[in-house]
């Protein structure tokens, strides 16, 4: 959870090829066994072989708490997987490093055995092979920390059109914000002007000049901003979250936006894009006995979880 920042750049940028309707149904690619994959570490350098179960806890462990319940913790590790096995299918990392995956939270997925314990371990054992697939594909493992209450598409959280994506459940509510810290229930960001010029130019290769004013132009269906204006520049929402810090600027859940002085005010709730599976979400699910499997089915529609190795 404490890499969503990176992640939200991962998940906008890793490329699925989507089945057409009506084509027969194969089986996923890389299905049967399961597969020792190679590993840059960006750290040393060094190209690792691990088992791709192994990896796994050491992802899990990463991208959420490991003392979080363990049904959580195995939603996380079916969602991480699918993530895994479609990448590798993509062979992007194999373009960069020539290995399947990298440690590089920027690159692939955050990835930190040391924080493995026997929860981590539990929730990928109990799900070993379970993957997410729509029409006989892996789906885009989309998941942030804290939707703000209800989950966005990813055409509204993510501006991402490339693909469709049918299968995220958008709209659903889970009342995450019941538990959430008080950070994500409601925020206030104040970024220097100086810093919103530069990132307007950046986006929409025009410069705004000195920026006296900002309006939301639109809102999605969840209640997210897909576009701003600032100054006499309209930018895409998600797009200005990414180059202001989506440390800083949590969400794109944002409640209201000023100018003040010298200062860009946003207030909002929520952290992270929102589309796929809430991590605070998924928490509450777990505390209420709902299965890993039934925890994804409620962010992601229309889906099978097959077991492609044991």
């Amino acid at each position: 959870m404490k890499k969503i920042r990176a992640a939200i750049f991962i998940f906008m940028t890793a490329l699925l090829t989507a089945s057409c309707a009506g084509a027969p149904q194969k089986s996923p690619p890389g299905s049967g066994t399961e597969p020792t994959i190679s590993l840059y570490d960006n750290k040393t350098g060094q190209k690792l072989n691990i088992k791709l179960e192994e990896y796994l806890a050491g992802v899990v462990a990463a991208e959420m708490e490991p003392t979080w319940p363990v049904n959580a913790l195995a939603a996380q590790a079916i969602i991480a997987r699918t993530f895994t096995m479609e990448n590798i299918k993509a062979g992007r990392i194999k373009e960069i490093h020539g290995t399947d995956a990298s440690t590089s939270v920027e690159e692939f997925q955050a990835y930190d055995p040391s924080r493995i314990n026997d929860n981590v371990r539990k929730a990928v054992s109990m799900t070993r092979g379970e993957v997410v697939l729509y029409k006989g594909q892996y789906i885009k493992g989309w998941f942030s920390a804290c939707d703000g209450g209800v989950e966005a598409s990813a055409k509204e959280g993510l501006s991402y059109v490339k693909t469709p994506t049918p299968y995220v459940n958008a709209g659903v509510k889970d009342n995450c914000l019941s538990i959430t810290p008080p950070e994500n229930k409601s925020w206030i960001a104040e970024i220097p002007l100086y810093r919103v010029r530069e990132a307007v130019r950046t986006i929409a290769g025009k410069d705004p000049g000195n920026i006296r004013s900002v309006a939301i132009t639109r809102k999605g269906p969840s209640g997210r901003v897909e576009k701003m204006r600032l100054g006499d520049v309209e930018v895409g929402g998600p797009a200005l979250r990414l180059a202001l810090g989506s440390a800083e600027v949590r969400s794109m859940f944002i409640e209201g936006a000023t100018v003040q002085g010298d200062k860009l005010v946003l207030k909002g709730k929520g952290f992270g894009h929102g589309v796929g599976m809430c991590q605070w979400g998924a928490n509450l699910l777990a505390r209420n006995n709902t299965s890993p499997e039934d925890i994804v089915k409620f962010y992601f529609k229309d889906i099978e979880i097959k077991k492609i190795w044991k």
